[in-house]
């Protein structure tokens, strides 16, 4: 029983970390219509950010944080601006192809301005054990946790009350009309790419918080994309409780069924969700033509 609760606690804690960047990948579907393959490496960008800043200003906590997650801000707009504004109009699978052509490109450039060895993040917290009855558990994974239920809140506010959100949400409902009662479509772009990145970047700090940075982090992004399918492309928050249930599945596959199950147990959930219900456990219907 005990292992069984380990695995469980283990799983919701790498789920959270899968789970903030499947709402950075729905967060770029609601607002585009467009799956940006390039997540996990946008969150391996921040993480490397992080652990540079880490390396100049050792144990300052909040400027290492604050500064990889700027950076992370600041490579949604460039992003957006020099790769996929240029896109605008461009038939959806040329796009696409543009998102995993901008994923290889970044796992290069990581590793011509990095190197290609693994690297621990110390920032001085988030290491320590927790003893939860006979569970040990990382203050680093109680933080994410903690962070997901935060940014899932901050999302729903955000969608729900702001004007942006408001603006974000016709833009995806229909673009040509939200042109017309004088929304900038393109403006909208710029701030779910920047919102994306920097949900990715929060979970890139977080991995290599808990685990290492290294140039394999970006299949974090891989892992994560059958938590956003799970709950739909278009359900920011689906998307994100559905990677805290592939975390404990991967977990509990890995534990009780066999190791190599870990890897495949999220694609397993694809194949059958798309099967069964192609938009997702909270996606709305019209998916399907997508």
């Amino acid at each position: 029983m005990q292992y069984f609760v380990d695995q469980v606690i283990s799983g919701i804690a790498v789920g959270a970390i899968y789970g903030l960047v499947a709402m950075g990948f729905s967060v770029i579907y609601k607002a585009t219509g467009l799956l940006n393959f390039a997540q996990g490496e946008m969150s391996m960008v921040t993480a490397y950010v992080a652990w540079s800043l880490a390396s100049v200003v050792p144990g300052n906590v909040w400027l290492v944080v604050g500064g990889s997650l700027a950076a992370s801000l600041l490579l949604g707009l460039v992003i957006e601006r020099v790769v996929m504004r240029p896109m605008l109009g461009e038939p959806v699978f040329a796009t696409v192809m543009v998102t995993i052509a901008l994923s290889v490109i970044l796992r290069s450039v990581i590793q011509l301005i990095w190197d290609p060895y693994p690297h621990a993040l110390d920032l001085g917290v988030g290491r320590d054990v927790v003893q939860i009855g006979q569970t040990g558990i990382r203050t680093g994974q109680i933080a994410v946790m903690a962070t997901l239920l935060a940014v899932t809140g901050g999302v729903w506010l955000f969608f729900r009350y702001s004007r942006v959100g408001k603006a974000m949400r016709a833009v995806a409902s229909d673009e040509r009309a939200a042109q017309l009662m004088g929304i900038s479509a393109a403006r909208i772009h710029a701030v779910a790419w920047m919102g994306s990145s920097m949900i990715a970047g929060i979970a890139g700090v977080f991995f290599a918080l808990i685990y290492n940075v290294s140039p394999s982090l970006y299949h974090v992004g891989l892992k994560a994309f059958p938590a956003t399918i799970l709950g739909g492309l278009d359900s920011v928050l689906g998307s994100g409780f559905s990677g805290v249930f592939l975390g404990v599945a991967e977990n509990l596959a890995g534990g009780y069924l066999a190791p190599t199950m870990k890897e495949i147990i999220g694609f397993v959930i694809i194949i059958a969700v798309l099967m069964i219900r192609p938009f997702g456990l909270f996606g709305q219907r019209d998916i399907e033509r997508v």
